[in-house]
């Protein structure tokens, strides 16, 4: 009778600890397609803005194109090109003045507001761009105080191996007296950015050359400076890189390297997923031509089970 009752006992046992694992094993693949599913839907999502992107930035190329083409002669050299530009901005057709709608990094915005062509930061989006479009080498620059807050932004654009200075707010290159033109190492002389500015109506002397970036990280925060010593040591240089002026200035194209990012990020993601289901808990999620083929299956022939 005891040894009945302690056999029954230990049989109802092992069933509460199967049925245990069994609920166990069922939390788990519950979840693991859980996040199965959110990932393929994330990744489906970031195709989905990768291909928009892409249209997008083929149509904002296209735009600028035509753009330079108009106002910057095809084959003049790089300073005839920039005071080509330079022109067209300060005396190219009636525009527009009240502030857009859309994003200032869009070219088709600044290029067509009056009043964003007045501002540094608008104006030297709208000059990148469209110096890109005529083939030359630019990038943003930007003039900071003691604070190393923006004070002024301006381009650079190489021209004989020399990256000289463009002022796009006030349509100028900046010279010496000798009508040379300047780099912004020239520029940090005292004397010489005296030189270079005093025939410039309404230039701001706090406008120096003393304290120069491509990029001011420190202005989202703490973790500023620390992307600044990580993509110092993963990509050396990529701050004066004419790409990454280009992204922060065209908005199409920043959303077309985030969008593939996330598409390389996510498929990352749902190869350790399958590997980690597969090997951890035996889950073999279908693989994505196995279900379309089940679905095509199910839809020619309604009476498939799929």
């Amino acid at each position: 009778m005891l040894r009945a009752v302690a056999k029954t006992d230990s049989s109802m046992h092992v069933d509460s600890t199967k049925e245990a694992r069994s609920n166990d094993r069922g939390s788990r693949h519950t979840l693991f397609h859980a996040v199965w599913l959110a990932a393929n839907v994330l990744l489906l999502l970031s195709i989905l803005a990768t291909a928009y992107s892409v249209v997008w930035e083929y149509s904002t190329r296209r735009y600028l194109r035509g753009f330079s083409d108009a106002i910057v002669p095809a084959a003049g050299g790089p300073e005839e090109k920039i005071e080509a530009i330079l022109h067209w901005m300060a005396n190219g057709p009636a525009r527009r003045d009240a502030p857009p709608d859309g994003s200032l990094r869009d070219p088709t915005e600044t290029l067509n507001y009056a009043s964003l062509l007045k501002v540094c930061g608008s104006a030297t989006n709208a000059f990148l761009n469209l110096a890109d479009s005529a083939g030359l080498s630019s990038r943003r620059l930007l003039l900071l105080d003691s604070r190393r807050l923006t004070v002024h932004v301006v381009a650079e654009v190489l021209v004989d191996g020399r990256w000289i200075v463009v002022d796009p707010a006030f349509r100028t290159i900046l010279r010496d007296s000798s009508g040379g033109m300047l780099t912004r190492q020239q520029l940090a002389d005292t004397a010489t950015f005296a030189v270079a500015t005093a025939g410039i109506s309404g230039y701001d002397p706090s406008y120096t050359y003393t304290r120069t970036v491509h990029v001011r990280l420190s202005r989202i925060g703490p973790a500023g400076p620390m992307l600044r010593t990580l993509f110092n040591h993963v990509a050396p240089g990529w701050e004066d890189s004419m790409t990454t002026s280009l992204l922060l200035e065209r908005e199409s194209l920043a959303t077309l390297t985030i969008a593939i990012l996330m598409v390389m990020l996510l498929a990352l993601i749902r190869v350790f997923l399958r590997w980690y289901g597969a090997h951890r808990w035996g889950i073999h999620p279908l693989q994505m031509r196995a279900r379309v083929y089940r679905a095509v299956n199910a839809f020619l022939d309604p009476g498939t089970t799929p």
